[in-house]
């Protein structure tokens, strides 16, 4: 799990207990942990972070959080925080309360993170129709088959939704071959690893 330079500087800040006083350290803490996990109410420790200076209180809120989402997003184990935040000059007491912290909402977290998608909708299944055009309103001869195909996608826990779209027989017969190179493509990709 790699941490940015930014981010070691924010965790840094918040080791410090010059920066972060020890009163303030468990608060802030709680109040990260409830923003990410969505549970609780986050202002009810405010009072005790008042007295961080406020560029202070930003940037390890910034780092602690980011901290939080990438050692949840790692599924990372105790010795890996561990060693992140005593190379950010954390004392043994507050790693201590961020890995207890971590481990009461690491899998709320988890689930949360999972639901959460980047990944384009999958194709579950086709439904087409031929239609036959003879005439239109502007020509009265047009005898021109089009084709009707309807996409049914799911989108993950979002659902399915319906990607529709017509198509002459050229553009039909070059969809599939593109959908043939690519399913070549993919079949020499899984065999090539």
């Amino acid at each position: 799990m790699e941490i940015s330079v930014e981010i070691q500087d924010g965790l840094q800040l918040a080791g410090s207990s010059a920066r972060v006083q020890d009163k303030a350290f468990e608060p802030l803490l709680q109040k990260i942990f409830s923003d990410v996990s969505e549970t609780g109410n986050s202002n009810e420790n405010d009072g005790a972070l008042s007295s961080i200076e406020p560029a202070v209180l930003k940037q390890s809120y910034a780092a602690l959080y980011t901290l939080v989402l990438e050692a949840c997003k790692h599924d990372a184990d105790n010795s890996t925080i561990s060693s992140i935040l005593e190379d950010s000059k954390f004392s043994q007491d507050r790693i201590d309360i961020f890995i207890k912290c971590f481990q009461e909402k690491k899998q709320v977290i988890r689930s949360m993170l999972s639901n959460i998608s980047h990944t384009p909708p999958h194709i579950v299944d086709v439904d087409w129709r031929l239609d036959y055009y003879l005439k239109n309103k502007h020509i009265d001869k047009i005898n021109q088959p089009t084709y009707q195909i309807s996409l049914k996608t799911e989108q993950g826990h979002r659902g399915t939704k319906d990607v529709q779209f017509s198509c002459s027989l050229e553009q039909l017969q070059d969809l599939v071959g593109k959908l043939k190179d690519a399913t070549k493509s993919l079949e020499k990709a899984a065999q090539g690893s």
